[in-house]
C-alpha cells in the first residue's frame, strides 16, 4: 500500500471515530492518563485522539503513540524501578529536546561558549511557541567544562518557528564549520568513555553519520599546536551512500588524521602497517562499536517506532550485533578498551551481546566499572536476568524450553547464562542503560570492555615478523604499544597459489614504491558502487613541490611525503595531506581495503599562479595544519583589519591599518597567510589566534574563507550577522514597479568606495589574478547588519557561489 493510500485510510479510520462520538474506550484514553502529570504533554494532545502528538511532536499528527506489546514486553522484564512506569512512558511521548555540542579542541570554544550563553541563550527569555513558554537551556551536567546544552524546544520548532529563526541560522552556520554539533545527549556518551588520547589507534566501526566519530576527532587534537597527532580515527560503514554522509560530518574538522573506509564490519580486514621495517598487524587501541539496532530508545524523534516496533526486531540483529563485536575485540590491542552500545533498551540486544560475548572470550575480556566516570549522568545497571519473547507474544526462559520450528528465531546466545558463579563473574551490572525519564534524554545502552589477552581462538597464532625491505620515504614509525602478530601460511597451500600470492604481492610492492594506494581492481566492489579515485603521494623528488616550498618558506620539518593527490595521470589540482600514521596504513593496505576519503585539502592550483612564483595557493581547509610550517608570507592583522576583510569582496590596500600596509608594500602577489593574535591588554576584543587564507593583489587584499566560517569569526567578534530571509522573501513577492524603485534607491545610496571596487575586480582579473569562483571557497561576503534589502551589486558578486554552497548554508546537518 502506498503512503497516500495510507494517509487516506488513516484518516478515515479518524473521522469514524469521531463520528461515533469521540475517543472510545480504546487506547487514548490510557495514553492520557500515563501523561497526565505533564504539562507540555496535555497542551499537545488533541481530545479526540488520547496519544495523538499535535504540538511540538515534529509533524507526525497521524501516528498513535501506543504500542501495547511494546508496553508488556518491558513492563514484564523490570528494566524500569518500580513505581516510574508512568513517568517512562509519559517521557517516550514527548518530543525529544534540541541538544548542541561545542567543539572541545578548538581554540575559540570559549568565545562560542560565552557567545551562546550572553546573546543566544537570553534572547530566549521569556519567549513562547505554539503556547509553550522556551525553557532557558541548560548544560548537560555530566558533560565536561559545559560543552554540551539542551533545551526544550523540539528539531522542528527551531526550523520553523519565525522566533527562533535567528538561533536556528546560528546552529546551522556553526554546524557547517564544524564548531558546534546538534546531537542527541546520548550519543555523546561513548565518545567520552573510551578516554581517548592523541596518540590512540582508532576505528569506529558503523560510524555513519557521524557525530560520534567527530568527537573521537575531537579529542585526537585536545592540544591544537601539534598539527600531526599520532594517532588516527579509521571511520568505517557498510553502506556505501552513509559513508558520503559520513565524509561531510568528519570534513567539518578539517583534520589529516581520519580515513573513512567502506566495509561490512563484521568482517573488516586486518590492517598491516610497517614497523621499523617489519610488517605487523595493526591492532586498535580504541574501538567504538555502536551497533545497528532496533532503535526503541529513539522513540521521542523517529516517531514510526511506535507502530513498528515488535520483538522480531531485536531477535533478527542479535546475531549481526554479536558478529560485530567479535571482530571488534579481535582487532582491538591488549589493554585496549572498547565501548559496544546501542540506542535500544532491549536485553537481547544488550546484555545477552555482552554475555556471550564475555563467555567467548574466556576470561580475554572484563567490563569495565565506569561508575565513577561522568558523575552526574543517570544510569541503570545492567541487568542479569531476562526472558526471550516472539511477536505473538509468547515467552521462553530458557534454550531448552524452545521447539525445534523456532530455533532458526531464537539463538541460545540470547539466553541469561544459567551458572551462577559464571555469571557473577561477568559483572553484568557493570553495563549501563540509560532511560529516558532520568534526564529528559533518549534510551540508550554502553558496555565498556577491556582486553586483557588474545582471543581463544587467536591465540595460537605465531609471532612471525616479516622483514621488509626499507624503502626511502615508505616506512613510518608507529605508536606501537600492543602486541602484533601476523598469520602463519597454512600448510596444505599448493605451489600454484604461493605463486599467486608472490604475484600479488610484487604488484603490490610496486605500486607502494610508486606511492599509489588505488582500489583493487576486484568485480565485486564495482558491484557495490566503489569507484573511488587513488590517493598517489608525491614522489621525492617530484618537481612540482620545489616552487611551493620556496615560495611559502616551509620549514625542513615540513612532512612531504604524507603529500598527496587523487589523481595518477593528468594536471594535479589539489594537493591533501594525511598524517604518516595513515599514509602508513595506506601504503600497506591498498589491495585490502576500500578507501572512500582521506586527508586534508592544503593547495589548491591556481590557473594563473605561475606568474605569481606558485602554482598554487594556501587552502583555509587545511591551513591550521600548515600554519606551523610556513615561515614566509605571512601578514599579521589587527582585529578592525580582520573584520574588513571578512565584511567585504575585495577591499583596496588603503582600508587596512598603516601596519599591514607596510608590510603589503614589498610583498609580491600571490597566496598568502592572515593571523590575528589576541591582545591581553584588550579583553573585550576577540581573544582567540585567527588565522586565514589570502590573496594579495595589486592593489587589494582579499580573503578566502567559506561563507559559513567568515559568519562565524565575525559572530565572535560581536559583528551582527543575521538577515532574516522573510524580508527577502518580501521583496520577492512585491510588484515588480516596487522592486525597481527599491533597487534604484539602494544603487544611489551605494559608496563611492563599493564602485571603486567593481572597477579594482576587473582591473584585477585583467592582469591574471584568480577568480574566487570557488563553490567551497567563495570570497562573496555580505554584510548582512549593514544593508536590509538585496541591491544589485551584491547580487553580482555572489552569482559565483553554486547552489550547493548555498544549501549548505541553510541544510540541516543530521545527528
Amino acid at each position: 500500500m502506498g503512503r497516500r493510500a495510507r494517509d487516506r485510510r488513516r484518516q478515515q479510520q479518524q473521522q469514524q471515530r469521531r463520528e461515533r462520538g469521540g475517543d472510545g474506550d480504546g487506547g487514548g484514553d490510557q495514553a492520557v492518563r500515563a501523561g497526565a502529570g505533564r504539562g507540555g504533554e496535555r497542551q499537545g494532545r488533541r481530545a479526540d485522539g488520547g496519544g495523538v502528538f499535535q504540538g511540538w511532536g515534529g509533524g507526525y499528527p497521524e501516528i498513535v503513540k501506543e504500542n501495547e506489546l511494546f508496553e508488556r514486553y518491558y513492563r514484564e522484564l523490570g528494566i524500569v524501578p518500580a513505581g516510574e512506569w508512568g513517568a517512562f512512558m509519559a517521557a517516550l511521548r514527548e518530543p525529544l529536546p534540541a541538544t548542541l555540542r561545542i567543539t572541545g579542541y578548538r581554540s575559540h570554544a570559549k568565545e562560542i561558549l560565552h557567545c551562546l550563553k550572553e546573546k543566544y541563550f537570553k534572547e530566549l527569555q521569556n519567549l513562547e511557541v505554539d503556547g509553550q513558554k522556551v525553557e532557558m537551556p541548560q548544560p548537560l551536567g555530566w558533560y565536561p567544562e559545559e560543552l554540551a546544552w539542551h533545551t526544550n524546544l523540539s528539531r522542528k520548532i527551531l526550523r520553523k518557528s519565525p522566533q527562533l529563526e535567528k538561533f536556528h541560522q546560528f546552529l546551522v552556520s556553526e554546524t557547517e564549520c564544524g564548531n558546534i554539533s546538534r546531537q542527541e545527549a546520548v550519543s555523546m556518551i561513548p565518545p567520552l568513555l573510551l578516554n581517548v588520547n592523541p596518540h590512540h589507534k582508532i576505528l569506529d566501526m558503523c560510524a555513519a553519520p557521524g557525530s560520534k566519530t567527530a568527537q573521537l576527532i575531537e579529542m585526537l587534537h585536545a592540544d591544537m599546536n601539534v598539527p600531526f597527532p599520532k594517532g588516527f580515527v579509521i571511520a568505517n560503514d557498510v553502506d556505501n551512500k552513509r559513508c558520503y554522509l559520513l565524509v561531510h560530518q568528519a570534513k567539518r574538522l578539517n583534520s589529516p588524521c581520519i580515513m573513512v573506509v567502506n566495509h561490512d564490519a563484521s568482517s573488516i580486514p586486518n590492517l598491516q602497517i610497517d614497523v621499523d621495517g617489519r610488517k605487523e598487524v595493526l591492532f586498535y587501541d580504541r574501538i567504538l562499536c555502536d551497533v545497528p539496532c532496533s532503535g526503541d530508545g529513539t522513540m521521542r524523534k523517529n516517531i514510526d517506532v511506535w507502530k513498528k516496533w515488535t520483538t522480531q526486531n531485536s531477535l533478527q540483529l542479535h546475531g549481526l550485533q554479536l558478529r560485530i563485536a567479535i571482530r571488534g575485540v579481535e582487532q582491538l590491542a591488549e589493554g585496549g578498551r572498547m565501548v559496544y552500545s546501542t540506542c535500544s533498551l532491549n536485553p537481547i540486544e544488550n546484555e545477552a551481546v555482552i554475555a556471550s560475548l564475555l563467555e567467548k572470550s574466556q576470561g580475554a575480556l572484563e567490563l569495565a566499572d565506569v561508575s565513577s566516570e561522568l558523575p552526574g549522568l543517570k544510569r541503570m545497571p545492567g541487568i542479569t536476568k531476562w526472558k526471550v519473547m516472539l511477536k505473538d507474544g509468547q515467552w521462553f526462559e530458557e534454550w531448552k524450553d524452545v521447539p525445534s520450528n523456532r530455533q532458526t528465531q531464537i539463538r541460545p546466545t540470547m539466553f541469561p547464562v544459567k551458572d551462577e558463579e559464571k555469571l557473577k563473574a561477568m559483572n553484568l551490572e557493570r553495563c549501563l542503560r540509560i532511560l529516558p525519564h532520568h534526564q529528559n534524554t533518549g534510551g540508550f545502552f554502553v558496555a565498556v570492555l577491556i582486553k586483557k589477552s588474545p582471543m581463544p581462538w587467536n591465540k595460537r597464532q605465531p609471532k612471525v615478523h616479516q622483514k621488509l625491505p626499507q624503502r626511502t620515504g615508505d616506512t613510518a614509525n608507529s605508536d606501537n604499544g600492543s602486541e602484533c602478530v601476523t598469520e602463519e601460511p597454512t600448510l596444505d597451500e599448493n605451489e600454484e597459489s604461493k605463486k599467486m600470492q608472490e604475484l600479488q604481492n610484487s604488484d603490490t610492492e610496486q605500486s607502494k614504491k610508486e606511492g599509489v594506494c588505488g582500489p583493487p581492481p576486484s568485480k565485486k566492489m564495482k558491484l557495490f558502487g566503489f569507484k573511488e579515485d587513488p590517493f598517489v603521494f608525491l614522489p621525492e623528488d617530484d618537481p612540482l613541490f620545489l616552487p611551493i616550498q620556496k615560495f611559502y618558506a616551509l620549514d625542513p620539518s615540513f612532512p612531504k611525503m604524507n603529500l598527496l593527490t587523487r589523481t595518477q595521470e593528468g594536471k594535479k589540482r589539489q594537493l591533501y595531506m594525511v598524517s604518516k600514521e595513515l599514509r602508513n596504513v595506506l601504503l600497506n593496505n591498498s589491495e585490502k581495503m576500500k578507501v572512500i576519503n582521506t586527508g586534508i585539502k592544503v593547495w589548491s592550483r591556481n590557473s594563473d599562479g605561475e606568474q605569481f612564483g606558485c602554482a598554487f595557493r594556501l587552502a583555509q581547509e587545511g591551513i591550521y595544519t600548515l600554519y606551523p610550517f610556513i615561515h614566509a608570507r605571512i601578514i599579521n592583522v589587527c582585529i578592525e583589519d580582520v573584520k574588513i576583510l571578512l565584511t567585504q569582496e575585495n577591499p583596496f590596500l588603503s582600508k587596512f591599518s598603516s601596519e599591514t600596509q607596510k608590510k603589503v608594500k614589498d610583498m609580491a602577489m600571490g597566496s598568502i597567510v592572515l593571523k590575528y593574535d589576541p591582545d591581553p591588554e584588550k579583553p573585550d576584543d576577540l581573544q582567540c589566534p585567527i588565522v586565514l587564507c589570502g590573496w594579495q593583489g595589486k592593489t587589494s587584499l582579499r580573503a578566502f574563507v567559506p561563507k559559513n566560517e567568515r559568519l562565524h569569526y565575525l559572530r565572535m567578534m560581536g559583528v551582527e550577522v543575521f538577515k532574516a530571509k522573510r524580508k527577502e522573501e518580501e521583496l520577492e513577492s512585491k510588484p515588480e514597479e516596487v522592486v525597481q524603485h527599491r533597487l534604484a534607491q539602494t544603487e544611489e545610496g551605494m559608496e563611492v568606495e563599493d564602485k571603486e571596487h567593481d572597477l579594482v575586480t576587473k582591473m584585477e582579473a585583467e592582469i591574471g589574478e584568480e577568480s574566487s569562483h570557488s563553490p567551497v571557497e567563495c570570497s562573496a561576503m555580505e554584510v548582512e547588519n549593514k544593508i536590509e534589502d538585496l541591491d544589485q551589486s551584491s547580487k553580482n558578486a555572489n552569482s559565483h557561489v553554486s547552489p550547493e554552497s548555498k544549501d549548505m548554508g541553510t541544510s540541516n546537518v543530521k545527528d
